[in-house]
């Protein structure tokens, strides 16, 4: 296991924070000097494991800041009174590899103990995923603190449906200060992974309730999505995102142009002539959108509200509780 002599001098002085602190590189480099190493450690065993487990990681980081910041909230399951974000919407039977994250908490807990917060752990693993997938590597600002509670209703308040268009997302984006060009490039999130045939029924067989196909797909690849996911079929089936969905690369912004977006939001940001622009820069220059994309990662988990927080021990939990949650995977 991952334990370092020096390990036993290490204290957590202040485990409760009340205003979130400045962010910044380097936050472990004297109280847990490997913390990133293990978590790159782990997440190449997990890849190794199952390649899907990076696009799955690499999306919790999205989920969970746009909930009340970046405060590792997705990742509590529920107690008996609470019902957290894993519940939600766009979350529930769709986001998953959260074992991965208790692997990568147990390792550092063995390494330094009540040190490394559930949120760093988000942002230092989604960045590890996108690196391990071919795509950039950058250096993250942490110091986050976990939140003591996570809600259902606010993620269901705040995150977005398959089905929403360029305008909703711009406007969402906006709120957090996120502009036309962040919500393009981190969009391209979906060059990895899989999608559920539930997002998309309705762009293949009742489009805005007209009872027909969504008309921006292009014709052989709506054959192949009818094929994929026909009426009546187990809606938990799953699609790939573009045609390299394990490799970050740009053939998303590519597919996009081509009309082989597999979900109504991706494709949205073609047919809207605000993000347009940004999706045949990223379809040509693979370079500018790695640069777009580590930009708005980095402002993303900048995203941090003046609330209580902890180090928790326990991902799934807040410290000081017992363990009688209502398990979610």
């Amino acid at each position: 296991m991952y334990r370092f002599p020096w390990v036993l001098f290490l204290v957590a002085a202040v485990n409760m924070a009340v205003a979130a602190e400045p962010l910044r590189p380097g936050f472990y480099f004297e109280t847990c000097p490997p913390a990133e190493f293990i978590v790159r450690d782990v997440m190449k065993k997990a890849m190794i494991r199952e390649p899907r487990s990076l696009a799955s990681v690499m999306r919790l980081q999205f989920h969970d800041c746009f909930v009340n910041g970046c405060d590792g909230s997705l990742l509590l399951d529920d107690t008996a009174d609470m019902v957290g974000e894993k519940q939600a919407l766009s979350n529930i039977n769709s986001l998953r590899s959260f074992e991965v994250v208790d692997e990568i908490k147990e390792a550092l807990e063995d390494a330094c103990p009540s040190t490394v917060s559930c949120a760093d752990i988000l942002v230092l693993a989604a960045r590890d995923a996108v690196a391990l997938s071919g795509g950039p590597n950058w250096e993250v600002r942490l110091g986050r603190k976990d939140s003591l509670t996570a809600s259902q209703q606010d993620s269901d308040n705040i995150m977005p449906s398959p089905r929403a268009d360029a305008t909703s997302l711009i406007n969402l984006f906006a709120q957090f200060n996120l502009s036309v060009k962040d919500l393009v490039a981190l969009s391209g999130s979906h060059s990895v992974g899989k999608a559920r045939c539930f997002s998309i029924m309705f762009r293949l067989y009742n489009q805005s309730g007209s009872g027909k196909p969504d008309p921006t797909i292009e014709p052989e690849f709506r054959e192949k999505l009818n094929q994929l996911c026909p009426l009546g079929v187990d809606e938990n089936v799953t699609g790939p995102l573009d045609a390299t969905p394990r490799v970050f690369d740009n053939q998303f912004y590519k597919d996009l142009v081509g009309g082989r977006g597999f979900l109504n939001s991706d494709q949205t940001l073609f047919t809207s002539r605000r993000t347009r622009p940004y999706v045949r820069v990223f379809s040509k220059d693979q370079d500018e959108f790695f640069k777009a994309f580590v930009e708005g990662m980095l402002k993303m988990g900048e995203l941090q509200f003046e609330q209580p927080g902890e180090i928790r021990t326990n991902c799934r939990v807040v410290n000081g509780r017992p363990i009688d949650v209502l398990m979610s995977y």
